[in-house]
């Protein structure tokens, strides 16, 4: 296929998909709002990076972050409408893995 008969709307989907713990962030942030601490307590995955993940899915409009005025202040995430569009998607690649990824396999992609 060349470059030119992609999508660009799929393109751009697949690449803001693909990019490494956008996934499992949105997985994560299915059960509800969650502070900082609580997703990086979840995720093997640095302060730095989810910190720049959390960015980027805010700059697409799937993940709104609420910071409440009190003391210490407390932010947490969240899905918009847009990010819990995501999750039949999310949904299924869970259960496509859970049938075709063996253990072996899953310990070896981390």
């Amino acid at each position: 296929m060349e470059q030119s008969d992609l999508c660009p709307r799929l393109q751009k989907g697949m690449d803001l998909i693909g990019k490494r713990w956008i996934g499992l962030i949105i997985y994560q942030l299915l059960s509800g709002p969650q502070r900082f601490c609580a997703v990086q307590a979840a995720l093997p995955i640095s302060g730095r990076l989810l910190s720049e993940r959390f960015k980027d899915l805010e700059n697409e409009g799937i993940v709104i972050r609420v910071v409440y005025p009190e003391i210490p202040v407390r932010i947490e995430y969240s899905l918009t409408e847009k990010g819990r569009a995501l999750e039949p998607i999310v949904r299924e690649i869970q259960k496509w893995s859970q049938e075709w990824i063996n253990q072996d396999q899953a310990a070896t992609l981390s």
